[in-house]
């Protein structure tokens, strides 16, 4: 019961609050997992934990990872219109002819739904429904390149430059790990997305130029025929190029928990596919080894902060802001979590309105800061009128102001002074009297 609560809670956190969710340091070693990605990451998408990562901000080459943009763009287009007809023309197979890239078997001037071009796009990866796409929505594949670019600035992909809608291999056509987990994230919140991605099979109902045929996905986690399917894998995006490798991007659910996992540039060996193996390996590890802990509540005082002005009390009491749930080991307890606070200040002047944000706390498991979280005041404290006015006084009387006027009284003293005792000396030299010795007078004589 308990699991099902936090299933829900955090669903609803996934659909309204995907890119804004920080993604936070990796505490902990994969065991038991070889992972051969140059570069990967598998992260909770409940509350945003990395349980593993390696070079997520190094830059990588997507390949047809690329064609999650493509998608994305398609789905929020003021054109799009599922049941809106597509026709495949001479210009597009001219663009994809000769680039290796996997295409449909369309034929010039046939016509499929926009629905069913996304799932050619996002499902299948066909190369050239890519190219039909951009020239479609964006009027050439050089506008629809610049809108690609113009919404990965949007979302903060800061490591992220498109040159092609495709993901053909061309220098100026990157990555990095984790801006392919933000992409996805906010990819998912469309449900059409989501949808296509999770398909294994699509079938494409008669055109104007063929009868019906049926797709299948590239993402052999979700195929039940292959050898590489892992039943608890929901969806995802395949991409290969040899200078990207093979790349995975994809997302798994079980008993509550959601992980997502980004692999690149997995080894291209025709006995294996690596990015299968290890992405539905790192699952596992998952879903075995970590689980939902509260690392505090809202109702239990963290620490106090002295509180100035007020007559009813000298301190306040900080709480969390909110619960904070986040994924850790299972043998993870209250002895292996420390909780650092840092306060804005020494102390806070009255009043104090309950919920004020008086500073963060660190969460820290294994030596790592695993979340930062506000600290609140738990109640509201009133000012005292009386020590408003004293400090008021106060700092009126020790005011810059003040002070010079304190300098000039001084100085004015000293002038003072310095006048009251020249006065003193000059009356004092006017009194003074010549002394003359009594046997020199002027006329005095000798008589006999």
């Amino acid at each position: 019961m308990v699991k099902k609560f936090f299933s829900i809670i955090f669903a609803f956190i996934l659909a309204f609050s995907v890119i804004l969710t920080p993604l936070t340091a990796s505490a902990y070693e994969v065991t038991g997992v070889d992972i051969t990605a140059k570069a990967g990451m598998l992260v909770s998408m409940d509350t945003g934990e990395i349980l593993y990562s390696n070079n997520i901000d190094q830059k990588v080459y997507p390949a047809s990872l690329t064609k999650i943009m493509t998608v994305t763009l398609m789905l929020e287009s003021g054109k799009y219109d599922p049941t809106g007809k597509v026709a495949m023309t001479k210009e597009v197979q001219r663009l994809i002819s000769g680039t290796g890239s996997a295409v449909s078997n369309f034929q010039i001037g046939e016509e499929i739904t926009q629905l069913d071009l996304v799932y050619t796009v996002l499902m299948s990866s066909f190369g050239d429904c890519a190219y039909l796409a951009a020239i479609y929505y964006g009027g050439s594949v050089e506008g629809f390149v610049a809108m690609m670019n113009d919404k990965a600035a949007e979302l903060g992909l800061t490591g992220t430059h498109y040159s092609n809608p495709v993901g053909l291999h061309e220098d100026e056509n990157y990555t990095t790990v984790r801006d392919v987990y933000i992409l996805m994230t906010y990819a998912l919140k469309n449900e059409t997305f989501k949808t296509i991605c999770s398909a294994p099979r699509h079938t494409i109902e008669a055109t104007n130029m063929s009868g019906k045929r049926t797709l299948s996905t590239t993402n052999f986690l979700i195929d039940n025929t292959t050898n590489y399917y892992y039943q608890y894998a929901k969806g995802g995006k395949t991409g290969y190029t040899d200078k990207a490798g093979r790349c995975l991007v994809s997302f798994a659910s079980y008993n509550g928990y959601n992980y997502m996992c980004v692999l690149m540039n997995c080894p291209a060996n025709a006995d294996r596919r690596y990015e299968f193996a290890e992405s539905a390996a790192l699952y596992r590890w998952a879903f075995n080894n970590f689980s939902f802990k509260e690392v505090a509540n809202s109702t239990d005082p963290v620490c106090e902060m002295p509180i100035e002005l007020s007559l009813d009390t000298d301190f306040v009491a900080l709480y969390f802001e909110k619960p904070f749930v986040t994924v850790l080991p299972n043998e993870a307890d209250d002895s292996t979590i420390v909780v650092k606070p840092h306060l804005k200040s020494e102390s806070v002047e009255a009043p104090v309105k309950k919920g004020d944000v008086l500073g963060t706390a660190d969460v820290v498991y294994a030596e790592q800061v695993i979340a930062t979280v506000n600290l609140v005041a738990g109640n509201s404290v009133k000012e005292s009128k009386m020590l408003v006015v004293l400090k008021y006084v106060k700092g009126f009387f020790g005011s810059i102001y003040m002070k010079v006027v304190y300098v000039i009284i001084a100085f004015a003293v000293v002038i003072f002074i310095l006048m009251i005792i020249r006065l003193n000396m000059v009356r004092i030299k006017k009194r003074r009297v010549k002394y003359i010795p009594y046997g020199k007078r002027k006329g005095d004589r000798n008589e006999h």
